[in-house]
């Protein structure tokens, strides 16, 4: 039985208006990792054609992903597009998770296939500019410490930022990273290590100015 792509679409959509960049918060995304057997079991469901299953899964996971597939210099609309993308991947590739395996590896494994074949589009473009994320000056408020920190975040290089995202945003345990990333749990803790270094060192570059 196939899985109409109409309500994948719809639901991407509302997801990517009701959770903002800049508005999602660490609990919001957090509940991807608390619940982890829900989501499993949402998954199976999906798989067997369950249309209210993967309307649940997607609102669930969609502002984690969102934020995984955003980006310094990458605009709202291309996050969204972006995310979309990553939808579309999941329900082709659906009867390939094994329901003895964890979801999350899986998913974040298909999100990060989706980034790094987006970046190759834009490389055969031709684009060669420097994606430095710059974002306009608020006359309202000053932005919030989260905005701050995840300012930052998107400065790290792209290995670094999608180890800290997957470990500190979604919740993910070192061996749940390496399994996503085609890593090793050594190697993810090496990048975090690094991470964490260079933000220390942009904080403090911050607090001296």
């Amino acid at each position: 039985m196939g899985y109409p792509m109409r309500l994948v679409n719809d639901v991407t959509s509302r997801c990517g208006v009701d959770n903002r960049l800049e508005t999602v918060s660490p609990d919001a995304t957090g509940t991807a990792r608390q619940n982890e057997d829900l989501l499993r079991e949402l998954m199976v469901r999906y798989q067997q054609g369950d249309a209210a299953a993967v309307e649940t899964l997607v609102a669930n996971l969609s502002p984690a992903l969102l934020r995984f597939c955003s980006g310094p210099g990458m605009s709202l609309s291309d996050a969204e597009d972006l995310l979309q993308d990553c939808w579309l991947r999941i329900h082709r590739a659906r009867h390939t998770y094994l329901p003895s395996e964890p979801l999350l590896p899986w998913i974040f494994a298909v999100a990060r296939h989706t980034r790094l074949d987006a970046y190759r589009r834009r490389r055969r473009l031709g684009s060669r500019e420097v994606l430095v994320a710059v974002r306009p000056e608020s006359a309202s408020s000053a932005p919030a410490p989260e905005s701050d920190v995840m300012d930052l975040v998107n400065r790290l290089p792209d290995t670094q930022r999608e180890v800290i995202l997957m470990l500190k945003v979604v919740g993910m345990s070192l061996e749940e990273v390496a399994r996503a990333t085609s890593s090793t749990a050594g190697a993810i803790k090496q990048k975090a290590h690094r991470a964490y270094a260079a933000l220390r060192r942009m904080l403090a570059a911050g607090s001296s100015v």
